[in-house]
């Protein structure tokens, strides 16, 4: 079979491919449901759980539930994010604070994060900050470590002709460290934005009044396997939209990266 350059370039096409491995597994999941080989109460259709999505949607829990847990996962990020980039950036560029750091982090960072709930609820108590710090401390380790070694990869060619041209300290850092490592960092920080969502619902699965974990637990109580289904299919969804901010902002900020 020959295939015309229009319709090669057309499946070539990263968008093209992406969709119709959904599609795929949608259509999979049809076909097993519906020819009756898989119980419906432990794999629930499409269909069924469209419904249940849909209901979620209009008693307005699933916008509640999903702001929640977006809430959650921002706020500990942002401030994981916020403080990994100077000490990252720090690390790298001197190798005192370096030998200080990276061990202790490099221990850290082997601990599980969720190994830590218990002690986050004795200090914290139940309520919005033990989730966040949850979330800040099984980001902010692997964040700084990245970045870390982000700038430690600036090539020495590209500092040494900055200290030629009369460049030093702030300015070298701000003009070529800087512009260097961003479209790293900016790719650390999507590839980590995935863990601080598997930790956010872990620390509503423990303990939370709303969130996409909480109705998960909930749904796992009572044996509704299709809210359960919407609740990781809302996470996904929400999880590639901001890949997908990321892979924009990317290509915006750091066109000349791409």
């Amino acid at each position: 079979m020959v295939w015309s350059p229009a319709l090669r370039r057309f499946f070539h096409h990263p968008w093209v491919l992406g969709v119709l491995g959904i599609i795929t597994v949608f259509v999979v999941w049809f076909l097993a449901t519906s020819s009756g080989m898989v119980d419906k109460l432990f794999l629930p259709g499409p269909g069924a759980v469209w419904l249940a999505g849909s209901d979620q949607f209009q008693q307005g829990i699933l916008v509640k539930d999903a702001i929640a847990s977006i809430q959650r996962v921002f706020l500990g990020f942002v401030i994981s994010a916020g403080l990994a980039l100077p000490i990252g950036i720090a690390m790298g560029t001197n190798r005192t604070i370096c030998y200080l750091l990276e061990p202790l982090m490099g221990l850290i960072r082997y601990m599980p994060a969720p190994a830590f709930i218990p002690l986050l609820i004795i200090y914290f108590g139940l309520e919005e900050l033990p989730k966040v710090m949850l979330i800040f401390i099984g980001t902010f380790f692997f964040n700084t470590l990245m970045i870390m070694d982000a700038v430690k990869f600036v090539p020495s060619e590209l500092v040494e002709t900055a200290l030629t041209l009369g460049g030093r300290g702030l300015p070298i850092l701000t003009r070529v460290v800087a512009p260097f490592i961003a479209p790293q960092v900016l790719d650390t920080y999507r590839i980590n934005m995935a863990s601080a969502w598997n930790l956010v619902i872990v620390a509503e699965l423990v303990a939370a009044n709303e969130g996409l974990g909480k109705r998960i637990s909930l749904a796992q109580r009572f044996l509704r396997t299709d809210e359960i289904f919407v609740g990781l299919i809302v996470i996904g969804l929400i999880g590639l939209i901001i890949d997908l901010g990321f892979r924009f902002l990317m290509r915006r900020a750091c066109s000349w990266a791409n």
